[in-house]
């Protein structure tokens, strides 16, 4: 099955919310979902309301069900017309959480439980811009299927197709901004995790370079892809290394977003790397099963501007994705090889299998030197040394800049991702000399993860940088949490959090209160 962009149906939009005033017990819809944080719910006024309607029956199912409202745990109940809604979700978010994290909760399970249910109304434990950012979020997240290369029965069925928030003012400007922001984020991960599952036979760098181009256009953003005989003249002879074992041509990606008023530059640099055999190195089948997701990066950078671009943030974002196939073609570059990078290193080739920091090497190389950002930032599934470190579901970050790792570490709590910030180790720094040529592109087996970082550090001058090392929860195995199984959109939601931070010190430097950069406090 082949496709193109232009015949590509968008399916990471496919739910319409909006904001109702319906009381609890008059929302007409399929499931009604409401949080309870205790089975003693006698102090919660909408929960009680809510039991008398449906004649004081809550108790008992409680107890038959062993339900005990812990934190994600759920019980769906048919209402059998008591109240105007079809099913009655109860989500337990526990005592602890916050109203924003019950929130998350209530409204990804809502999507989750609705394997049949076409609409939904959500039950908010706080009604303000913050959970209604979140609720919108969390359900077209959570209403994610893939299923593009489903055909007949085997399709899946139902899905939410709308959903209500149930609030006092459905006319409040603050609130329906907030919907609207909630939806540019939950759809920009969905075509994040879309791009990442779609088979490398099709998402492929051509591709994936359409569907840059065509959604960034859509917003009338400025959009410049290169190809081959571009990069070659470009320079990037790292990039073609990688390039030269596949029968696919690479492409360069770079998408700007320039509003009007702002202070502040961020480019965004994302790997991507369709489909990774490992190049002469070869991985092992089991190993490469999945390695269409090691674009994941790239997918994520493409996301991130779309989603900055929509909720219209006061600074300037700049997304550069370098993406190729690293094959086993008759020209595969070779261990010993040396090439002379962008910025002109000449970079001894270790193990073909470490192809992503290359790629990226010469993309940055790039960034610096062409867009001079304030901020440069990487995203990359480089390393398994990564996932030995911090697992599955908890991406590494690298840098020397402390107010940014600070202010990334603030952003992906409150976009409920995990990070860990790791040391550029300067002692590691000494296995990348070369004897040949001016660095090895791998050091020693230790401390893999670090040394990659390290490599990248050669090519971003003084510019100040964060590396986003997100191999393990980029694309998992299964379902985790609120993590589907393949592609995850890791990332998007984080860098939106981190860009509005940035917005909100434009914000104070014009003393102009611009309500795109205060969506949420």
């Amino acid at each position: 099955m082949s496709a193109t962009a232009a015949e590509r149906k968008p399916p990471w939009r496919t739910m319409r919310i909006t904001l109702s005033t319906d009381a609890p017990k008059a929302a007409a819809v399929d499931l009604l979902a409401i949080g309870v944080r205790s089975k003693k719910f006698d102090k919660d006024e909408e929960l009680t309301r809510l039991d008398k309607a449906l004649g004081g029956v809550l108790a008992d199912w409680f107890k038959e069900e062993g339900f005990s409202a812990k934190p994600n745990q759920t019980l769906k109940v048919p209402a059998r017309g008591r109240v105007k809604a079809k099913w009655v979700l109860l989500v337990g978010v526990g005592r602890k959480a916050t109203e924003v994290e019950a929130t998350r909760m209530i409204a990804h399970h809502a999507a989750k439980a609705s394997a049949r249910q076409k609409s939904a109304a959500i039950v908010l434990p706080e009604i303000s811009p913050a959970t209604v950012r979140v609720a919108s979020e969390a359900l077209h997240q959570g209403g994610y299927r893939y299923k593009q290369y489903k055909t007949g029965s085997r399709k899946p069925k139902g899905g939410l197709s709308r959903a209500a928030l149930l609030v006092d003012d459905n006319k409040d400007k603050s609130l329906r901004k907030a919907v609207k922001d909630g939806t540019a984020i939950g759809e920009c991960v969905n075509l994040a995790r879309d791009l990442v599952n779609g088979p490398p036979n099709d998402m492929n760098p051509l591709l994936l370079a359409d569907i840059a181009k065509e959604e960034a256009e859509k917003l009338g953003l400025e959009v410049t892809i290169w190809d081959k005989k571009r990069i070659e003249k470009e320079g990037m002879n790292l990039f073609l290394a990688v390039n030269r074992g596949s029968a696919v041509e690479p492409r360069f990606i770079h998408i700007a977003y320039k509003p009007e008023k702002s202070h502040q530059k961020v480019c965004f640099v994302g790997k991507g790397l369709t489909f990774d055999a490992g190049g002469l190195c070869l991985k092992p089948p089991k190993s490469m099963i999945n390695m269409k997701c090691d674009m994941a990066g790239g997918a994520t950078t493409i996301g991130l501007v779309l989603a900055a671009a929509r909720l219209k943030l006061p600074v300037e974002v700049h997304a550069i994705v370098g993406s190729t196939e690293n094959m086993t073609g008759a020209e595969a570059y070779r261990p010993g090889d040396v090439f002379t990078s962008l910025n002109g290193k000449t970079v001894e080739i270790i193990n073909t299998d470490a192809e992503g920091r290359l790629v990226l090497a010469d993309c940055l190389a790039w960034a610096v030197e062409n867009v001079k950002p304030d901020l440069l930032v990487d995203h990359a599934t480089l390393t398994g040394a990564c996932m030995v470190a911090l697992g599955n579901y908890r991406a590494a970050l690298y840098t020397d800049d402390d107010d940014a790792a600070q202010g990334y570490q603030t952003a992906s709590e409150l976009a409920d991702e995990k990070l860990w910030r790791m040391p550029l180790d300067t002692d590691l720094r000494k296995t990348l000399d070369s004897f040949v040529a001016d660095v090895k592109h791998t050091g020693s087996s230790y401390g893999g993860s670090i040394t990659a970082a390290l490599f990248l550090k050669e090519f971003v001058g003084k510019t100040n940088w964060v590396h986003l090392d997100i191999a393990g929860p980029a694309f998992l195995d299964s379902s985790h949490g609120r993590l589907p199984k393949g592609g995850t959109g890791f990332g998007v939601s984080t860098a939106v959090r981190f860009l509005e931070y940035l917005a909100l010190d434009t914000v104070g430097d014009d003393d102009d209160e611009d309500e795109s950069a205060t969506s949420e406090g």
